[in-house]
C-alpha cells in the first residue's frame, strides 16, 4: 500500500515528469544522428566510410567545447567539477544534462519583476544610521552588518525592536496564536512547508475568525515543498475560505531549472507590528506532535517593533513578483510603530538565486562573523554540506583559538544529506572545529551565536540549496534580548548532544569512498 501510495503521489509524478522529458531529448539527438546517416548512405555513398569518422569527431568536439564553457563560466567553483566530470564521462549525454539543468537562475520575465517590485518597495526603506554610526554602536561587529547592507539594500539595520527567542515549536506556537488573534488590519504568511495537522488546522481556525472579523490575509507557500503534504488544488480552498493565497512557483510538466529555485522562508507579519521566521514550518512534527524523526528540534524569532518592516518588505517583494502586481505599500506600514528602547539592532535580510541577489549574502554573514570572532562561534544546523570558503573559515577561526562548534542531528530526515554532511567531520575535527550530534532526535534549527554579543536567525541551511538555489531569510542581531536566550539554548542542547571524534568521523573506508564521490556532486543537489 505504501509504496502504491509513492508510485501514484505527485513527488514521483513529477520526478517521471522530468526523466522523461530528458530521455526524450536524448532520444531526439540520437534520432536525428541516425537519419543524417541514413541520409548520406543514400544520397551520397561515397562518403558512408567517413560519416561515422566524422560524427564522432564532433562528437567529442562539442563536448569539448562545453567542457571549456564550463570550466570558464561565472559560477561557484564548487560547480564546475561535477559539470566537467559529467561532460567528459556521458559525452554529449552530459552535454544535454549541462544545457537543461546547470543554469538555476530565473527567467528574464521574472528579473524584471523583481526589479520593478524592488524599485516601487525601495522608495520606503529608509536607513537609519550610516556606516559611522554602526561602527560606533556595534563596534568590530558594525563592518558585519555594512557589508550585508552594502551588497543588499534591504537589509536595513532597525533600533526600537523587541525581540523574542523561541527555542522549540511548542513554545512558538502558544505565542504565535496569541499575536494571530491581536490582528486587527491584516496577517502575512510565507512558508515553504504546510500541512493538514493539528498545528496548521489551530492556525487556520484563527485566520478563518479573523477573515470575518474583515481582517485581510495573505498565505503563501511552497509548491513543491507541499508535494504530499496537502493536495494539488489546497490553494483554491483557503480562497473559498476567503484566504488570498498564493503557490510559490507552482511545477508545470515542462523542463526548466525555475523549479530549481524554491521559496524556503518562513515569515509572519501581523500589522506590521509584530514579525517571525524561523526554522519552523507548519506541520505536526515541528512541534512534536508525530515523531518521524526522534524529537524535532526546531527554533523562531519574534520581532516586535521597528525591526519588523523588515520582514513586511521581504514578504511584499516576493509576493508581489508570484501575483504579477505592486502593492500600495503605505497601506501595510503601521501609523504610529511602537518603539522599544531596549538595547540592540536587528538586520532581517533576504537572500535567493542570482543575478536577483549578486551574491551569496546568507553564506557572507557566516564567514564574517566567524572572521570577526574572538572568543566563541556556536552554529546549530541541520545540514553540513559547505564549500571551501566556508569550512577553511571554520577551520581558520578554530585555529586561532575560538570555540567553535557546530551541532547537527543525530537522527536524519534524510539518509543522503546526512552521508554527506558526515563526511565534512574529519577535516572539520582535524582543524580544530567541536562537531556534536543531537541525540534526541533531528535538529532542525538555523542559528548562529558569536562571542556572546551577535547571532543570526531564519531558514538558511549550512549546505549548497539553501546558498545557490533557494530564496532564504534571516534576521542579524547584535545584543538584544534574544541573544541571551539563544546562548541558553545552546547550552541545555549541548547537554543533549554527543561530541564527535576522529574515530566517530573515520567509518567504514568503503562508505568514506562512496561520500567521497558524492561530495563532487552535492553542489549540484
Amino acid at each position: 500500500m505504501r509504496l502504491f501510495k509513492r508510485i501514484f503521489s505527485r513527488f514521483f509524478i513529477v520526478a517521471l515528469t522530468i526523466i522523461i522529458f530528458v530521455l526524450l531529448i536524448w532520444a531526439a539527438i540520437i534520432a536525428a544522428l541516425v537519419l543524417l546517416h541514413g541520409v548520406i548512405a543514400r544520397y551520397a555513398p561515397e562518403a558512408e566510410p567517413y560519416v561515422s569518422l566524422v560524427i564522432f569527431i564532433i562528437w567529442y568536439l562539442v563536448a569539448a567545447i562545453f567542457v571549456i564553457h564550463a570550466a570558464n563560466r561565472d559560477m561557484v567553483p564548487e560547480t564546475k567539477i561535477p559539470w566537467i566530470i559529467t561532460i567528459v564521462v556521458f559525452s554529449m549525454f552530459g552535454v544535454v544534462l549541462y544545457l537543461l539543468f546547470s543554469s538555476a537562475r530565473p527567467s528574464k520575465k521574472k528579473r524584471r519583476l523583481y526589479r520593478d517590485v524592488d524599485f516601487a518597495i525601495r522608495k520606503h526603506e529608509e536607513r537609519k544610521f550610516t556606516p559611522e554610526e554602526l561602527h560606533g554602536r556595534m563596534g568590530r561587529w558594525g563592518m558585519v552588518s555594512e557589508a550585508l547592507s552594502t551588497v543588499t539594500p534591504e537589509a536595513i539595520v532597525y533600533g526600537g525592536t523587541r525581540t523574542e527567542y523561541f527555542p522549540s515549536g511548542e513554545e512558538f506556537l502558544e505565542r504565535f496564536l496569541s499575536d494571530l488573534e491581536k490582528a486587527e488590519k491584516y496577517i502575512f504568511m510565507e512558508y515553504f512547508i504546510i500541512e493538514r495537522g493539528q498545528m496548521w488546522n489551530s492556525i487556520l481556525s484563527v485566520l478563518e475568525r479573523k477573515i470575518r472579523e474583515g481582517v485581510e490575509v495573505r498565505v503563501m507557500y511552497d509548491d513543491i515543498g507541499c508535494m504530499g503534504k496537502i493536495h494539488l488544488n489546497y490553494h483554491r480552498t483557503l480562497k473559498k475560505k476567503g484566504i488570498y493565497c498564493k503557490k510559490f512557483s507552482p511545477f508545470v510538466p515542462v523542463l526548466t531549472t525555475v523549479h530549481n529555485n524554491r521559496d524556503h522562508r518562513k515569515i509572519t507579519v501581523i500589522d506590521g507590528k509584530i514579525g517571525y521566521t524561523g526554522g519552523l514550518n507548519l506541520a505536526d512534527e515541528y512541534i512534536n506532535v508525530t515523531h518521524p524523526f526522534g524529537h524535532w528540534k526546531d527554533n523562531a524569532i519574534r520581532l516586535e517593533g521597528e525591526g519588523v518592516k523588515g520582514l513586511l518588505f521581504m514578504f511584499l517583494r516576493q509576493f508581489d513578483v508570484q501575483v504579477k502586481t505592486i502593492d500600495e505599500v503605505e497601506r501595510y506600514l503601521p501609523e504610529t510603530p511602537e518603539r522599544f528602547e531596549e538595547e540592540g539592532y536587528v538586520q532581517p535580510y533576504g537572500d535567493g538565486p542570482f543575478p536577483i541577489y549578486p551574491r551569496h549574502f546568507s553564506e557572507d554573514v557566516y564567514i564574517n562573523i566567524l572572521n570577526g570572532a574572538r572568543e566563541r562561534v556556536w552554529i546549530a544546523t541541520p545540514y553540513l554540506i559547505i564549500d571551501y570558503s566556508l569550512k577553511q573559515a571554520l577551520i581558520l577561526a578554530a585555529r586561532r583559538g575560538v570555540d567553535v562548534r557546530i551541532i547537527t542531528p543525530h537522527i536524519p530526515d534524510k539518509k543522503i544529506p546526512f552521508a554527506l554532511t558526515r563526511s565534512n567531520y574529519m577535516a572539520l575535527i582535524e582543524g580544530g572545529v567541536k562537531i556534536y550530534e543531537y541525540i534526541p532526535g533531528f535538529i532542525h534549527a538555523k542559528l548562529m551565536l558569536a562571542d556572546d554579543e551577535v547571532a543570526t536567525v531564519g531558514t538558511v541551511n549550512l549546505d549548497y540549496r539553501s546558498f545557490l538555489f533557494h530564496y532564504e531569510d534571516g534576521v542579524l542581531m547584535y545584543k538584544t534580548k534574544a541573544v541571551e536566550g539563544i546562548k541558553k539554548d545552546f547550552e541545555e542542547t549541548f547537554e543533549k548532544s554527543a561530541l564527535q571524534t576522529r574515530e566517530d568521523a573515520k567509518r567504514s573506508v568503503v562508505w568514506r569512498w562512496i561520500c567521497e564521490l558524492a561530495k563532487i556532486f552535492a553542489p549540484l543537489f
